[in-house]
């Protein structure tokens, strides 16, 4: 499966406009882990990915296609490049549930309260 024209045409002007060019990234090909057997034992669909000047590495399995995972892994990188890190998106999702939880323990309360 590959990347849409238009999705490449918008990877490529956020790299623009990050100021990331391909002559900064260093690529290569790895045989991928974990399940998939003989299929991912032999092929070299894992990507990794190096911004030489930040020195940030960005390794890529999520698909069984190698250009779809040379797209994600340059999305991973621009996001990381961009300051929208994974962990701030995870601490908000916990910030979420623990404000549901209080939301939850409130209304329970209350109900006990009024019966």
């Amino acid at each position: 499966m590959a990347v849409s024209p238009e999705k490449e045409q918008a990877l490529r002007d956020r790299m623009e406009r990050l100021g990331v060019k391909e002559a900064e990234l260093r690529e290569t090909f790895i045989r991928g882990s974990g399940p998939g057997g003989q299929k991912v034992n032999k092929t070299s669909s894992c990507v990794q990915l190096v911004h030489i000047p930040s020195g940030i590495s960005i390794k890529c399995q999520r698909e069984r296609s190698q250009s779809l995972n040379r797209f994600l892994a340059r999305r991973i990188l621009l996001d990381r490049l961009e300051g929208v890190d994974e962990g701030v998106k995870v601490s908000e999702k916990i910030e979420r549930i623990r404000r549901n939880k209080n939301r939850r323990l409130r209304r329970a309360k209350t109900k006990l309260m009024t019966s």
